[in-house]
């Protein structure tokens, strides 16, 4: 298309937000046209986050109810839950991608189960796609709402829906084991992300119930067609960003853990951000640092009957902004990698 996307991103001075607008800068077909930071508007992006000096065109930023939403073709809603759906659910002729949790659960009950507030815009809940780019092509070219994974999410469901839906796995005993970089915490001020609370430590937090369960176990029961309950720990590691999953599994009868290799080869082959390391080799979260691409790979288990699956994501790009770029590319006919070419960052 030769007009480029005029886009608005909500939240920009969180940290998904500004990540968002680092990818967007050198995106060649989208045009950034408002920039929303209720507490901080008045200021530059610059005056926040020092590496946007270099960028003193980008729009100042204002407070979301100022945004002229007529001169705004996609929104990025990069914004708490519940502040997120209200704000979005006015909106008419705009497409939007919300970064929040607000239109991933189905049901509004479950999302006021595992949230706490009443959820502001339950008429929209039927209507939003699921957007895991990869399993979510089809509905993504004619979306006006897509509600973009988590980052917990994004790296499991990568990692088990083609297992689930080839019947390679049992949907009994998944056990998943998260590691976070403390970016995805927010940049809200909290004493347990003090740099001295994190440094040289590792903790897990939120035990047997993260808000990420629910929407992991509601996209597992569709590959599984049938519901399914999981075991998630998430733990905060002494780093700034990148996401790594254990995650073990009970295989079906008579399978191996080289039958889960072949149907991620047969799954991903040809997708240009998910990739399966050679045999043996385990991810890490320096293969993807900066990047949208995943690695990930399959292992047996010691224990007859069970085999060990790794994921790698960056939290902030493939398990937030960069996967919300990657849908916008659809929504508007856009070459799906556009924007989004950079290689991992390493060392």
């Amino acid at each position: 298309m030769a007009q480029k996307v005029r886009i608005a991103v909500l939240g920009a001075s969180g940290y998904t937000g500004a990540d968002l607008v680092r990818l967007a800068i050198t995106h060649p077909q989208v045009e950034i046209v408002a920039l929303a930071a209720n507490q901080k508007a008045g200021q530059t992006m610059a005056d926040i986050w020092p590496h946007f000096a270099p960028y003193p065109n980008l729009p100042r930023l204002i407070r979301a109810d100022a945004v002229d939403w007529s001169g705004v073709d996609a929104v990025f809603g990069c914004l708490p839950h519940a502040a997120s759906a209200e704000l979005l659910s006015t909106l008419k002729n705009t497409k939007i991608i919300d970064l929040s949790a607000d239109f991933r659960l189905l049901d509004a009950e479950v999302y006021g189960e595992w949230y706490g507030v009443t959820h502001p815009a339950p008429h929209l809940l039927s209507q939003a796609v699921y957007g895991l780019t990869e399993m979510a092509r089809p509905r993504l070219k004619d979306a006006q709402l897509v509600a973009c994974p988590g980052c917990y999410p994004t790296a499991a469901l990568l990692a088990l829906l083609p297992l689930a839906e080839a019947g390679l796995i049992r949907p009994s005993n998944i056990t998943i084991n998260a590691l976070s970089g403390v970016s995805g915490a927010g940049r809200g001020l909290k004493e347990t992300n003090l740099f001295v609370e994190v440094s040289e430590a590792v903790a897990p937090y939120a035990v047997g119930r993260h808000r990420h369960m629910p929407e992991i176990e509601q996209e597992l029961g569709r590959g599984f067609g049938a519901p399914v309950s999981i075991s998630f720990t998430p733990h905060l590691i002494p780093m700034n960003r990148g996401e790594l999953e254990t995650i073990t599994v009970e295989l079906s009868p008579g399978r191996t853990a080289e039958d889960l290799r072949t149907a991620f080869a047969t799954r991903y082959a040809g997708e240009p951000f998910v990739h399966l390391l050679p045999e043996g080799q385990a991810p890490a979260t320096r293969m993807v640092r900066g990047s949208n691409h995943v690695v990930l790979n399959a292992f047996p288990d010691r224990i007859p009957g069970r085999a060990i699956v790794i994921v790698a994501i960056d939290n902030l790009v493939k398990g937030s902004s960069g996967q919300a770029i990657q849908n916008m590319n659809l929504m508007f006919g856009l070459p799906e990698t556009m924007g989004l070419e950079a290689a991992a960052l390493f060392p």
